[in-house]
């Protein structure tokens, strides 16, 4: 199997691995309740704590880093409460994950529209709301476009107004922005496990708590903390660092590789500003589902895996004003730093000679 879907989930990485299997041992290795008060559960708080240090380096100054189940707790909470503390309204971005997309429509949210190129039209001409909350991914996860976060916690703090960042698809490859208030990440997306994320949380910014029962995490999210999770999370948070310029010429050459071989496809959305580890493409002819059936040795998708299974168009591609077609006819490519210039290479191909047979060279 060829591996071009680092969008839905990424390969966890060994040191995380690594980082992980101390805090997931039995009798005489690191088992122990990092709420407990003696020695083995003093070492396994000690381990969280390392974690959200490392995961604290790759965010703003100045804020607290709150473990979750992953982003979309994260995102549930931040919006949910934030709307209770700031009550004057929220916006967002027709184009944010459903995470956030179904609870902006709980929450009667005004919509901000984008431009053909995924790019939110500018603060200055969309509903910026007075002493409320405004939601701004920082890259898409269907097209990969980098969002004008800085520029939208200016016009939320102008109106006196959170800013909140849903920065899964860039935390540890794109700079996350100073100015936002909230900010949401996770884990899996950076080579660490599955099932743990993070809720950033700027200073001064009180929010409800998420869950009430034996007040850990800070009081504000009870539940016993997995130390093996946050091991995980902050061994792949200190790798990201670590290997922040060496990941992001890889994945610019891969992208420069894929963007030779592809000449014939569309691509959706703009090429800058856009994390180039994400290439969503379109060819008329091509029907992107049978299109997956035909090249099956390849994992790839045809948008957000969180809504794969819906039979629905992607709703990021029809707010950039796609035709249902050409959505239709549409596929999502990811790759990162496990993925070889020569498994990208058998995967294009692979996937083009699927296209052939659709009548489409």
């Amino acid at each position: 199997m060829i591996y071009l879907d680092y969008q839905a989930t990424t390969p966890l990485a060994p040191e995380a691995l690594a980082a992980m299997l101390r805090w997931l041992g039995g009798p005489g290795e690191g088992f122990a309740n990092p709420s407990s008060t003696h020695k083995a559960g003093r070492a396994a708080a000690a381990a969280v704590e390392v974690a959200r240090d490392q995961v604290a380096a790759l965010l703003p100054k100045g804020g607290r880093v709150f473990f979750t189940s992953g982003a979309t707790e994260a995102l549930n909470w931040a919006l949910f409460s934030g709307a209770k503390a700031k009550p004057g309204g929220v916006a967002g971005l027709s184009i944010e994950h459903a995470a956030s997309l179904q609870c902006l429509e709980r929450l009667n949210a005004a919509v901000i529209p984008v431009d053909g190129a995924g790019l939110a039209l500018s603060p200055d001409t969309v509903p910026i709301p007075e002493n409320g909350l405004v939601a701004t991914m920082l890259v898409n996860n269907e097209v990969g476009t980098i969002q004008p976060v800085a520029d939208f916690a200016a016009a939320a703090h102008a109106k006196n107004s959170l800013l909140l960042c849903d920065a899964v698809q860039g935390y540890g490859r794109v700079a996350i922005p100073e100015a936002a208030d909230l900010i949401a990440i996770s884990a899996h997306k950076i080579h660490g496990p599955k099932g743990i994320g993070a809720l950033w949380v700027r200073d001064g910014i009180d929010l409800e708590p998420l869950m009430f029962g034996g007040a850990q995490e800070q009081g504000m999210r009870s539940g016993t903390v997995s130390p093996a999770l946050c091991a995980g999370f902050g061994a792949a948070a200190a790798l990201a660092a670590e290997r922040a310029d060496a990941d992001a010429a890889h994945v610019e050459r891969l992208w420069s590789l894929a963007m030779d071989m592809l000449p014939e496809w569309t691509l959706n959305g703009a090429a800058s500003p856009r994390y180039h580890g994400n290439l969503n493409v379109r060819r008329e002819g091509v029907n992107g589902l049978r299109l997956m059936s035909d090249a099956r040795e390849v994992a790839f998708s045809l948008g957000s895996a969180c809504g794969s299974g819906s039979g629905k168009v992607s709703h990021v591609l029809r707010a950039m004003g796609i035709s249902e077609a050409d959505a239709r006819a549409s596929i999502r490519l990811g790759w990162g730093r496990y993925t070889t210039e020569a498994e990208l290479r058998d995967g294009l191909n692979a996937i083009k000679d699927a296209a052939r047979l659709q009548g489409v060279d």
